[in-house]
């Protein structure tokens, strides 16, 4: 097979849970275990940070990939879902896995994966690990894909664990509340690991994750209660922030520079500032100097799109990957932030996610455009737009993103603002993204 039939053949024999939903839900390690030991458990054979949570973990799995690579190691970095490109899952250094690579992977493991039926995901995790044993790679930074305990990701032994935060997501599959979500979390938590939790949440929450850790005789820091993230304004197009820890009023960094820009990065810094700390007392060489260095160029390091990010002026649009209440609340908030003259919003979403609670997030006033994402799972716009209209939200329905985002930007003022959003999906289809 070629590149294009390799690809044909995953999308096609595996389950696919971003285009299908539950139905390519296979939650369970024993498959994975059992691809990777075929594989001789190449996930043993470097060091690992394993990285969950609701929101925010894939923007603190890159900011900690650039930050290793400034500092000169060899860094995997396995993210999901891609935007454009399936190749994104997987990098090292912020270079795709080649082509060559997945052609033979699949072709090497076709009778296993014939064998074990893994779903789409299982495959990915198990080429991952291969690809990044195979590069000789000096750390990995693991993103979880759903959950945690459960998740096709939990068969690595970390040297950390980072758990962002806790929001209302996939409730069918992993609970209905906070508490049982935070469960599933906390399923990444290993025995003697240090846990990382970016942002400290209710005494609940905390609760579950706190209990998961003295469980596992883990040492558990709350990044949030240790350091204050001082918002010091956008210059030069980087959000700058002070970071100064509480208990003795030290500053860590000041003018600590940011390229992700969006205000809920400043609860994912806190975490990543967290993880540095503890990586530095094991050992690792993370110098100042690298770690501003980094965080300022993330997207030129490691390749990341689609967070907060401004895609022309005049109007200006912004996008973001936002796709369930909480974070779609925050970019919301951010948005009305630097909005001027009309705000108007080319919104779609996926049809399996609570989109009542999202359509109350936005504004009456706006002026609305709504689509679908070229996915599986897209909520048609037709019937979206009548959705939205029972809670006030009047707009016109387009087949796809660009058809919509181009309607937004030809009936705009210069001094309008744009939103682009609603699902990882739309901000994917964005044709110049």
């Amino acid at each position: 097979m070629n590149y294009q039939e390799t690809l044909d053949y995953l999308y096609s024999r595996l389950p696919v849970f971003q285009n299908i939903g539950a139905r390519a839900f296979k939650p369970g390690l024993h498959t994975t275990r059992e691809l990777c030991n075929f594989l001789g458990d190449p996930q043993n054979h470097y060091p690992t940070i394993h990285i969950g949570g609701t929101n925010g973990k894939g923007s603190t799995s890159h900011m900690l990939a650039a930050v290793l690579q400034q500092a000169g190691y060899k860094v995997g970095l396995y993210t999901s879902p891609h935007l454009k490109d399936f190749r994104e899952r997987i990098r090292v250094n912020g270079q795709f896995v080649t082509e060559e690579f997945i052609i033979d992977f699949i072709s090497e493991n076709k009778s296993n994966i014939e064998r074990l039926s893994p779903s789409f995901f299982e495959a990915t995790v198990a080429m991952a690990f291969s690809y990044f044993s195979k590069m000789e790679v000096d750390v990995a930074v693991i993103e979880v894909g759903m959950g945690g305990r459960l998740d096709s990701t939990n068969i690595i032994t970390p040297e950390l664990s980072i758990i962002t935060n806790i929001s209302l997501d996939h409730t069918q599959y992993l609970g209905e509340t906070l508490e049982e979500i935070a469960a599933e979390k906390a399923g990444i938590i290993k025995p003697n690991i240090p846990v990382i939790v970016s942002e400290k949440q209710s005494d609940s929450i905390s609760g579950v994750l706190s209990n998961a850790a003295l469980n596992a005789d883990a040492p558990i820091i709350y990044a949030s209660d240790q350091y204050n993230m001082q918002k010091k304004g956008l210059r030069d197009g980087l959000l700058e922030v002070d970071v100064v820890e509480k208990e003795t009023l030290t500053s860590i960094f000041e003018g600590l520079r940011l390229d992700l820009t969006g205000a809920y990065q400043l609860k994912n810094i806190a975490g990543v500032v967290a993880a540095i700390e503890t990586l530095r007392r094991k050992g690792w060489t993370l110098s100042d100097s690298q770690v501003r260095e980094a965080l300022s160029a993330v997207t030129k390091i490691t390749g990341l799109k689609g967070r907060w990010q401004k895609l022309r002026e005049k109007p200006d649009v912004y996008c973001d990957t936002g796709h369930n209440t909480a974070g779609l609340a925050s970019a919301l908030e951010q948005f009305k932030s630097v909005a001027t003259g009309a705000q108007r919003f080319v919104v779609g979403f996926v049809g399996d996610k609570d989109i009542t609670s999202m359509l109350q997030l936005f504004p009456s006033d706006g002026i609305f455009y709504f689509c679908q994402p070229s996915n599986l799972r897209a909520l048609d716009a037709r019937e979206l737009t009548q959705l939205a209209a029972s809670f006030g939200l009047e707009g016109k329905a387009f087949l796809n993103v660009n058809d919509a985002l181009d309607a937004a930007i030809g009936e705009s003022d210069p001094q309008d603002t744009i939103y682009v959003g609603g699902s990882t999906f739309v901000v994917a289809d964005i044709e110049d993204l």
